[in-house]
């Protein structure tokens, strides 16, 4: 699927772009036909509006993630990020969207206690920020939630493998996959998730070859980090993506290196304060002649 245009531009004044059909989850959960899928699935994170905006017509899911834990609000993991977090960043997700399918990430401690939890929980999601679906980590052990949100009308999106709310029994961020065991588990946990009804699953940091095979023997799209270009689609943090980070996981490849043109930019900005060389006179008001 090509790229999309947006007719008008957007700025500060007009931040909403043009409606348009967007992308569903029969739409999504179709691109996968007997077991394959012809044109891979873009997805990318986003926690703004302005970002939406520029990511939305290269994607087919804009994934608002709790990664915006760290890369918005500095914390050390995924783990403190709260409901209210969530829906903010959610709901301008997709003010600044018009053609992806908007799914948000449910946070650490907000659907793991019952699905009844997870219900209330993702419903308020749904409903303040006005996204197609949410995604919640765990596999076999989740199974239960996801078949219970699924059957009461919201589309959840899987996450196996590697998953960094649990990143303090993981004891880190290490791939997953290397011993058979666990291998095994990845697998039993994919395939559990898609039995209860996830219409996509991100498979994190996982080998290559678990991650083929879970591609290969689960109906619903696989979307891979870390994982195997055989997923049936891909997702990275934006913000690593377009090198605004120094430090990045070694699965990242950077597409860009906007932090040094971003202090590049800042640097010539101070230095014609410095020297009064802005603002000039198109930059200022004065009367007219």
């Amino acid at each position: 699927m090509s790229t999309f245009t947006i007719d008008t531009a957007t700025s500060r004044a007009t931040p909403s772009p043009v409606p348009g059909k967007r992308m569903t989850v029969p739409a999504i959960r179709a691109r996968k036909k007997d077991g394959k899928t012809e044109q891979p699935l873009v997805m990318l994170t986003a926690y703004t509006m302005r970002m939406a905006q520029l990511l939305d017509p290269h994607c087919e899911v804009l994934l608002v993630g709790d990664s915006l834990g760290q890369v918005i609000y500095g914390l050390p993991s995924t783990v403190p990020v709260t409901l209210e977090m969530m829906c903010a960043h959610g709901a301008a997700v997709v003010r600044g969207s018009w053609h992806s399918l908007v799914a948000v990430d449910m946070p650490f401690g907000s659907y793991e206690g019952s699905p009844e939890q997870a219900f209330a929980s993702a419903s308020r999601i749904l409903k303040e920020t006005g996204c197609a679906a949410v995604k919640l980590e765990g596999g076999e052990a989740m199974a239960e939630t996801i078949d219970f949100l699924t059957h009461r009308g919201i589309p959840v999106i899987g996450h196996v493998g590697l998953t960094p709310q649990a990143v303090n029994v993981l004891g880190g961020y290490g791939a997953r996959g290397k011993s058979s065991d666990e291998a095994k588990k990845i697998l039993a946990d994919a395939k559990a998730v898609d039995q209860a009804g996830a219409f996509l699953i991100v498979v994190e940091g996982v080998m290559e070859e678990i991650a083929n095979k879970v591609t290969a023997e689960v109906k619903a799209p696989v979307i891979g980090i870390g994982a195997s270009a055989q997923c049936d689609g891909q997702v990275l943090v934006t913000e690593d993506m377009l090198g605004l980070f120094e430090r990045t996981p070694r699965f990242v490849k950077r597409y860009a290196d906007l932090a040094s043109e971003i202090g590049t930019a800042a640097a010539k900005y101070r230095q014609e304060v410095i020297d009064r060389g802005f603002p000039t006179a198109d930059q200022t008001y004065r009367p007219k002649s």
